[in-house]
């Protein structure tokens, strides 16, 4: 007898989308930790907890508060999570990646230099909340179906 529509699992026992969701959740833990370490983040003296007053960079490049690099990590700790099923890891890529791409609209709309930008976000920011949120949703598309099946007959 064969098995027919089975997802393809590594030797871990995941499928890739778990993998891939593993991943980018453990990638926003580690940015959401770099953000307090000063010397990757720029302006470290000048990290708030909240709002567009925080000029404090991570790499020099992207506006982050404390806020924010919580953020980061909770969404790290969701997609780690999340993970453990394919239907979980395929659920917070292409809803996380919906996220993004609405934080991406937000920060072209909002002033940056206002209240509403309390995350804060900068130009930077925006542009890599649209290719996470692009990629995301694309990841979570084309890996969530069924990614390869194992015919096997006896």
């Amino acid at each position: 007898m064969g098995t027919v529509g089975v997802p393809a699992t590594g030797a871990t026992g995941r499928t890739t989308v778990q993998k891939v969701a593993m991943a980018i959740g453990a990638v926003f833990v580690l940015v959401g930790l770099l953000g307090f370490i000063p010397g990757v983040t720029t302006n470290y003296d000048q990290l708030a907890f909240i709002g567009h007053h925080s000029t404090a960079l991570l790499l020099g490049i992207f506006q982050v508060s404390i806020l924010h690099n919580i953020v980061h990590i909770l969404i790290g700790v969701a997609g780690l999570a999340l993970a453990r099923t394919p239907a979980g890891a395929r659920n917070y890529l292409i809803w996380g990646g919906v996220v993004y791409l609405v934080l991406w609209l937000y920060g072209l709309v909002i002033g940056h230099d206002s209240a509403a930008n309390f995350v804060p976000v900068n130009m930077a920011d925006n542009w890599l909340h649209l290719f996470l949120g692009a990629g995301m949703v694309v990841l979570g598309l084309l890996l969530g179906r069924h990614e390869r099946t194992d015919v096997r007959h006896a």
